[in-house]
């Protein structure tokens, strides 16, 4: 049986195989953001990082929306909550996710709401914990991204699918460059 370090050792190789070869399936231009923030399973808070990268939009249908590949690898810190420490599902351990999905934006520049996307993606992680007791969850994010700067407020959940399914809720600010 493999310990639990070489298993932290291969996540982290393939998280960054899709991080580093993900630019390869996209011929335009990527847009890589660095973003941190404060995350929250109730009303515990814990301090969360993400490194996500989306890549050239391509237009939805004949609608006035565009889709773009986007994925990313998150950080989300531990938390010693001593009700949760005897439980299954406790909330001590930190979480490493790689998440891939789609960023949706308005294809209207000049419009007011044109800086506002929602994304969706599907992520795996290196822990259960009482707020991600499954290593599967879906990540659905709303935001507002400038030239250099994104504010979000994104959500991790199994989406009910295991139990318990308190979910992470954060608040991020991000610094964006396009190459």
């Amino acid at each position: 049986m493999p310990s639990p370090y070489s298993r932290q050792r291969r996540l982290a190789g393939a998280l960054a195989a899709v991080l580093l070869g993900a630019p390869a399936i996209s011929h335009a231009a990527t847009r890589i953001e660095v973003q941190g923030g404060r995350s929250y399973m109730d009303s515990y808070g814990t301090n969360t990082a993400f490194v996500e990268a989306v890549f050239d939009a391509h237009p939805l249908g004949a609608s006035r929306f565009t889709w773009a590949p986007d994925v990313s690898l998150g950080w989300i810190d531990g938390r010693g909550i001593s009700k949760y420490g005897y439980e299954r599902y406790n909330a001590r351990p930190s979480v490493a996710l790689a998440a891939a999905g789609a960023r949706l934006r308005t294809t209207d520049e000049r419009a007011w709401y044109h800086p506002v996307f929602f994304s969706l993606q599907l992520a795996g992680t290196n822990h259960t914990t009482q707020a991600l007791s499954s290593h599967y969850q879906f990540v659905s994010t709303l935001g507002l991204q400038f030239e250099h700067v994104s504010l979000a407020i994104r959500h991790i959940s199994n989406g009910g699918l295991h139990d318990p399914n308190r979910g992470e809720t954060m608040a991020l600010v991000g610094l964006g460059f396009s190459f």
